[in-house]
């Protein structure tokens, strides 16, 4: 349904707070002699393996909140505050585990969770030691919860389905591909390392940590650049790897196979995009090199905007909604705008039978089907979003308009669908006769049309059975909880405030139901036609 992947920062902040505010200055002194030695061993490992941080950057270690990247001073648009090798990464490569990870034809997060592993098993014999030592045992993902935390507090959530079926294929993939390796390996392995518990570990710190740096090393954890928390519409530094073919091989803007996994949340995510022009082994490089200057075995982290002295530098995961939030990262983020709901086909084929036979329902969700018309597609599952404004799509009001179409209509329209010349026109006749209008192919479907009183019903009692899913506990029950609750209770906090966004979707869902049932009672009862009745053009 939707799934995982990605890059986050270690215990991001909950939610996150300016750096200034970050710690409080009393407790910046104590947090600092507190955690000042693992963040010192972590720069010196960063100055052993040539990692490059501007004197710029403060790395901050607090307590409640964990790590955060802070300006020194003033940062300027174009200012590299990091540069950082790619051998310094850890990634199937780069590991020691290499061979064996490659023998076994392990790839993507499972082969890089083995390599994770692994170095983690060496401990002080590891070259990632340093780095190692400054990350938490896991992140606190959905993933990593029990099963029980699961069912009580993500029930009727976007996430309660895909979390459980998460689970039950990582297990598999544990028990097929990583059990059999530890006791067929070439070299000694510790079981122990290499367990289901440990393999849920590394998952979730690599769903939230790691980057796509290029085509030869795949994913992998880049030391330091996951160090800057996100701030959603509010990225400070980007990411980027210098190639032969561009100044910089950007992560933005294409995705790979693992981002299926989050095709039922919301947005674009900025740290796993597959790159464009991946860096690759070749001669070119080193006259890419000398003539710009730039080394192409180098990752940076570039400044996009200024920072003033004081302020944390964030960067951004993309444009993501609660759930992926919680599902990839562990926090979300109040008053998101990329917050969505879906409502499942599967509801709706439940409300219409409800209404009509099953045969009645499989007839006219075929012909909905006819006119090239669908829901979104992840996994086995279809599914139409509704926005953080409420408003769903047009795809939905589609298929509830002709599920309540009387029967000559929708044969009109049946035998309409072999002759028309656009997608669109089909439904396009229908309205024109109906609200007397004139059709053109250039013209597209208003959704306002679609808006009969039948269709706006139809909305409300979608509602009402989608909001059921939170079980008989009202929104306002949520709120005072959330109240009551301490941001330090992370899975408690988390749930509730994506119930509560998820929730309030469905509350401007229901409004916008409402407002055009109104509307259209208003016109049927005075036989009047507004200019909101008109098809949009091209």
């Amino acid at each position: 349904m939707l799934k995982i992947g990605g890059a986050a920062p270690l215990n991001p902040p909950l939610p996150p707070q300016p750096y200034r505010h970050s710690c409080s200055r009393g407790n910046y002194f104590s947090s600092n002699l507190m955690a000042s030695r693992r963040l010192r061993a972590f720069k010196r490992w960063m100055k052993s393996q040539g990692i490059q941080c501007s004197d710029t950057l403060d790395f901050i270690d607090c307590p409640q909140q964990g790590i955060s990247v802070g300006a020194l001073s003033d940062l300027h648009e174009g200012d590299v505050v990091a540069k950082i090798p790619k051998t310094a990464c850890l990634t199937i490569k780069t590991s020691g585990a290499r061979e064996m990870i490659e023998s076994a034809g392990l790839d993507g997060h499972l082969g890089l969770s083995v390599a994770f592993m692994y170095e983690k098993s060496l401990a002080q014999d590891s070259p990632w030691a340093g780095y190692l030592q400054l990350l938490p045992p896991q992140e606190c993902l959905p993933l990593v919860w029990t099963l029980g935390e699961v069912d009580s507090l993500l029930s009727g959530t976007e996430l309660h389905k895909a979390i459980k079926e998460d689970k039950t294929l990582m297990y598999e993939d544990w028990k097929e591909n990583i059990l059999p390796l530890v006791y067929s390996a070439p070299q000694s392995l510790n079981p122990s390392s290499f367990s289901v518990k440990e393999y849920f570990a590394a998952r979730s710190l690599i769903a939230s940590r790691s980057f796509q740096i290029d085509e030869y090393h795949g994913f992998g954890m880049v030391p330091s650049a996951d160090l800057f928390n996100h701030k959603t519409g509010a990225e400070d530094v980007h990411f980027t790897s210098v190639s032969p073919n561009q100044e910089y091989e950007d992560d933005v803007d294409s995705e790979n196979g693992d981002n299926n996994e989050l095709s039922k949340i919301s947005g674009h995510d900025k740290r796993d995009s597959t790159c464009e022009n991946s860096y690759i082994h070749s001669d070119s490089e080193s006259d890419y090199s000398s003539v710009t200057g730039e080394d192409p075995m180098m990752l940076q982290m570039i400044m996009v905007r200024e920072v003033k002295s004081g302020d944390e530098v964030f960067n951004t995961y993309g444009s993501l909604g609660n759930a992926a939030l919680l599902h990839r990262y562990g926090f979300t983020e109040a008053h998101n705008p990329f917050d969505i709901v879906n409502i499942d086909l599967e509801l709706v084929l439940k409300w219409g039978c409800s209404l009509f036979s099953s045969r009645y329902c499989r007839a006219r969700l075929s012909l909905w089907r006819r006119i090239n018309i669908s829901g979104s597609v992840s996994e086995n599952s279809e599914y139409f979003e509704v926005s953080s404004n409420g408003e769903p799509e047009l795809e939905l009001l589609t298929l509830l308009y002709i599920m309540l179409l009387p029967d000559n209509t929708c044969h009109k329209l049946d035998i309409s669908i072999c002759t028309a010349d656009k997608v669109s026109a089909n439904i396009g006749m229908i309205l024109s006769e109906k609200h007397d209008i004139t059709w053109s192919t250039s013209s597209e479907i208003s959704k306002d049309l679609l808006l009969t009183e039948k269709v706006c019903r139809a909305l409300l009692a979608l509602v009402d059975i989608r909001e059921s899913c939170y079980g008989s506990k009202l929104i306002d029950e949520d709120v005072e909880a959330l109240k009551r609750c301490c941001m330090t209770e992370r899975k408690l906090y988390h749930s509730l405030m994506l119930r509560i966004s998820e929730r309030r979707i469905l509350e401007k869902f229901r409004t916008y139901a409402t407002a055009g049932a109104q509307i259209q009672t208003f016109q049927d009862a005075n036989g009047t036609s507004t200019t909101r009745k008109r098809l949009k053009k091209h």
